[in-house]
């Protein structure tokens, strides 16, 4: 067979194969896959709007101006209540005070002729007390001292220079001398009566470091003429009291050395009542 011959072999062959659905025919177009695509989109990567799942618009979203509406109608409702509750007491307790009050007022009107009677002669009484506290005063022998009479009461000032070593609560022998001798005259004059023992300094920086405030120094003062009558005399304990003013109540200024002198003392306050001690 000559070249041209076999030439139009060869293409009679290849139209023939390609008619018949050879697989081996590089012509062939490939079937379509039927394979379902896969849209899910890797990973770090947002899904298209499109393939998302549509929310449905039967059932809207709550309205929160409608939650915040009935809580506020809820929360105004308690308040009436709590308001009416409220003013439910006031109300029993505004008749409650206006009874009280009524009861009171009788019998303010039914007790007041024997109060009325009274008043007298408790003013009568204690005007009495006074009279023979100030007439018993001529009474007292005291040199060096001077005793006073104070409203109701009497005072005898004691130098603490005569009672103290400097700065100090310990007594001295003349202190307990003069102690003593006040003892002696006020269980004369004034029986079982009360007596303060009040403690008193002037406004000068204390000499001893001991004390930290003007209070403790006669505070301490105070109890050491308390010990000295009530262990050393014949005063008792139950009618004696300690008062401790520090710097507080000056009798003059402290503005001389004289005045501060006498600012720095010992009060005995005797009072009209008497003590259950003398009984």
């Amino acid at each position: 067979m000559n070249s041209p011959d076999r030439g139009r072999a060869a293409a009679a062959l290849a139209l023939l194969a390609s008619l018949a659905g050879c697989v081996n025919n590089p012509f062939r177009t490939a079937a379509p896959s039927t394979t379902p695509l896969n849209l899910e989109p890797p990973p770090g990567v947002a899904a298209p709007a499109h393939t998302l799942p549509q929310a449905s618009l039967a059932a809207p979203p709550p309205s929160y101006a409608d939650v915040d509406g009935r809580q506020t109608a809820a929360a105004l409702a308690r308040s009436r209540e709590e308001s009416q509750v409220m003013q439910d007491e006031i109300s029993a307790l505004r008749e409650q005070l206006a009874s009280t009050s009524s009861q009171l007022a009788q019998a303010r009107v039914a007790g007041m002729p024997a109060t009325t009677a009274a008043e007298p002669q408790t003013a009568g009484v204690k005007a009495s007390s006074a009279a023979t506290m100030k007439s018993a005063l001529a009474g007292l022998a005291l040199p060096g001292l001077s005793p006073r009479f104070d409203g109701s009461v009497v005072r005898i000032d004691i130098p603490a220079d005569q009672l103290f070593d400097e700065g100090t609560a310990n007594i001295r022998p003349a202190g307990t001398a003069t102690l003593t001798q006040i003892s002696g005259e006020l269980d004369r004059v004034y029986p079982g009566h009360f007596i303060g023992i009040e403690g008193h300094v002037d406004t000068e920086p204390l000499p001893n470091s001991a004390w930290s405030s003007p209070h403790q120094l006669t505070a301490a003062r105070a109890a050491a003429v308390f010990d000295f009558l009530t262990t050393r005399t014949s005063m008792h304990e139950r009618q004696l009291f300690l008062v401790a003013h520090g710097s507080n109540h000056p009798l003059v200024s402290n503005a001389t050395a004289a005045g501060r002198a006498r600012n720095r003392r010992i009060e005995l306050v005797v009072y009209p009542e008497h003590s259950t001690a003398a009984d």
